[in-house]
């Protein structure tokens, strides 16, 4: 068989089942007593070296069986999940993304995990006299009725088999178990369900209906089912269904299901002298079992739900929405050309068209763009693993708390914020979250906090790392600066707090006293930044001293389609975005002073220093004595600047192309476009203006 045209759907899959183990660890680690944790675990990685087996990465498949082996452990509590058995957990997970990020860079997938696997055998060994103790203890413990499924049974739903019995009906285990290479399995589920509801009513299943319409099981599930037709039919009639490779039918004894409900009824009674944390369980079964409860009626809710949730997304592969919006970018100059075209023509049909075709095209465009929308959840999920082992690592504690991880982005974007961000989270907790000691002595709880907040507003989306650490000194920043030159003493005598912290962002600029494996060699800080600024975005800092530090993140939405102001030099026409512009103003030139070598303005009681278009791109003009100045009033964080323009044209839907490889660092360019008159237009990097 050919695995080759299943890989990306392994590597896809692969990657959630490996995050969902480690968000569930995470869990775990803060609520080891919850053993469906433990099972949601067990079945990501159960699934996960089933896939690897049948794509013939033995490696792969065998760590996970090893992994999966002190899982089994801790889900049949024989083992308990402290903390040093998490981080080799942690450490066997580690491995398996190598391995998947290996496969999907075409690799074989191969590494040396002996040492984990080592580690994972040892706890496997080491936790062995713990077993008899718990299964001397499982005997002690609350047990539904022995059956041939390991399955248990509230005091709900041995009523309803007892009374289906009295009625004549016969119960059944049913065990399913579809073909591994089977890619809906919901489908089939819902297939089979479907042919048992014909001939009966199902009253439980293992996984639960919500789970097996979401696939999160791994071959085979097990339905308890009441019906007056014989085992051998029952089967028979199932495995008609197409991959399925085994049905196992089992009757269930019903007299010993009563003479173990009357020993279940009497463990109820300590469960009463428990802790009320079980109503809303029981409630749960109760409602799942409720449609069975009239034997007669079929289990409607279910039958509704199966069919129709299964299946309401579909994988695309992010090269097909590309080529779309490639495809739909040349559409937008076509549309622009069109309406160019149509203006100049004055003709109200040819008017009529053009604007209806602009109205569905924007449309159009609004869907394209949300369908390359993703929540930032994709990149902040990876964080609370990071924090544990850095908080680990430096002796810290922090606790990570996370707001608005469901907040989209483009694709695009979120595939590059990764790296930057992981930058500010290492700088809050080396440099900005105290040790415990420190803590306590400055009054602070001895756990740090550390609040990685995303949220939109207008056309953009803002991402704030917000911790309560010891903040940033000032006159440190300050001292470290003129130290290596970045400013002078004049300079500054005249900066404010924030512009003082934005120093951190400069190239090699470190206030660490000693450098560590995480950060102080005073790179990275300037990368983030220009990171977010190759982004269109812009990041500041603010800070007080001893209360703690917010980096703020200003990001697009989108980078493919942007609004912009279009401005005129010598014909030459420039786009800026409107993004960053504030608003633009004609000034006269009496108003513009001079200081410190550079032109200002007073505008609204600021001084905003202006910049000559002209100069910058080396444009030759005609000195022509204008009376008055075009302005585009832009900003980057608190900065303003004035962009002085010949003139400004209006406003424009543009579709933003790269200059090409040749072309990588012309200074204040981001991109270019193309115009409804087939004229190329410039996109002006406003950040790169603004000092």
């Amino acid at each position: 068989m050919s695995t080759s045209e299943y890989l990306d759907v392994f590597i896809d899959e692969s990657q959630e089942h490996l995050q969902a183990i480690n968000d569930n660890l995470l869990k775990l680690e803060s609520q080891p007593d919850d053993l469906s944790i433990v099972g949601e675990i067990f079945r990501s990685a159960h699934t996960l070296k089933g896939m690897a087996a049948t794509m013939g990465y033995e490696d792969l498949a065998n760590l996970t069986h090893n992994m999966e082996n002190v899982l089994d452990l801790i889900r049949n509590q024989k083992l308990e999940a402290t903390s040093d058995i998490v981080d080799v957990i942690f450490n066997a997970v580690d491995d398996l993304e190598a391995m998947v990020v290996d496969i999907s860079n075409g690799g074989d997938g191969k590494r040396d995990v002996s040492t984990v696997i080592s580690l994972l055998a040892k706890i496997e060994k080491g936790e062995s006299p713990l077993m008899e103790d718990n299964e001397a203890a499982s005997e002690d413990k609350p047990s539904a009725p022995a059956d041939a499924f390991s399955e248990t049974y509230d005091q709900f739903e041995l009523t309803v088999l007892m009374q289906s019995s009295d009625q004549g009906y016969s119960a059944y285990q049913v065990k399913v178990t579809l073909d591994e290479r089977t890619m809906l399995k919901a489908a089939r589920v819902f297939m089979v369900f479907e042919v048992l509801e014909q001939i009966g009513e199902i009253i439980k299943s293992t996984p639960s209906v919500e789970e097996l319409e979401e696939e999160k099981f791994d071959e085979e599930f097990v339905v308890t089912f009441l019906s007056k037709t014989d085992a051998d039919e029952i089967a028979a009639r199932i495995g008609k269904v197409s991959e399925i490779t085994d049905v196992n039918v089992h009757k269930l004894d019903v007299a010993q299901l009563k003479k173990q409900s009357s020993e279940k009824e009497a463990l109820e009674v300590e469960e009463l002298t428990e802790p009320q944390t079980k109503p809303k369980e029981k409630e749960a079964s109760k409602e799942e079992a409720k449609p069975a409860q009239a034997t007669k009626q079929p289990k409607q809710n279910q039958e509704k739900r199966t069919p129709t949730d299964m299946n309401k997304t579909i994988r695309v592969n992010i090269e097909r929405l590309d080529v779309l919006m490639n495809l739909f970018e040349e559409l937008v100059i076509d549309r622009g050309r069109l309406e160019q075209i149509a203006s100049e023509l004055k003709n109200n049909e040819l008017n009529e068209t053009v604007e209806r075709m602009s109205r569905i095209s924007g449309d159009l465009q609004e869907i394209i763009l949300n369908m390359r929308m993703m929540p930032v959840e994709q990149v902040f999920n990876r964080f609370p693993r990071m924090v544990r082992s850095l908080s680990k690592d430096l002796k810290k504690k922090v606790n990570l708390e996370i707001i608005g991880a469901e907040t989209e982005l483009d694709r695009t974007i979120i595939d590059e914020i990764g790296d930057p961000l992981v930058h500010l989270i290492r700088n809050s907790i080396d440099h900005g979250i105290e040790t415990p000691d420190e803590r306590r002595q400055a009054g602070k709880p001895e756990e740090g906090k550390v609040v990685l907040k995303a949220y939109h507003s207008g056309n953009n989306v803002f991402i704030e790392i917000e911790d309560d650490g010891a903040g940033i000194d000032r006159n440190k920043v300050l001292k470290k600066a003129l130290d290596n030159g970045v400013v002078t003493e004049d300079d500054a005598s005249k900066m404010s707090d924030q512009q003082i912290y934005g120093l951190l962002f400069a190239s090699g600029f470190s206030t660490a006293d000693k450098v560590t494996d995480v950060s102080g060699r005073g790179v990275g800080l300037d990368v983030v930044r220009s990171t977010f600024e190759s982004l269109g975005g812009v990041v500041t800092v603010d800070s007080v001293l001893g209360k703690g530090s917010v980096f703020s993140i200003q990001l697009p939405l989108t980078l493919s389609i942007i609004d912009v102001m279009l401005v005129e030099i010598q014909k030459e026409k420039y786009a800026i975005p409107l993004s960053s512009i504030v608003e633009t103003a004609i000034v006269n030139k009496k108003d513009v002073y001079s200081a410190h070598n550079q032109k200002v303005i007073d505008f609204r009681g600021k001084v905003v220093p202006l910049v000559f278009l002209k100069d910058i791109f080396e444009i030759p003009t005609d000195e022509e004595d204008e009376e008055f100045y075009s302005l585009v009033i832009v900003n980057k964080g608190e900065k303003v600047a004035g962009l002085v323009v010949e003139s400004l044209i209006g406003q424009h839907d543009i579709v933003l192309k790269s200059l090409g490889n040749y072309l990588t660092n012309v200074f204040a360019i981001s991109g270019a476009t193309i115009l409804g008159n087939g004229q190329v237009a410039l996109i002006v990097d406003t950040n790169a203006l603004i000092k």
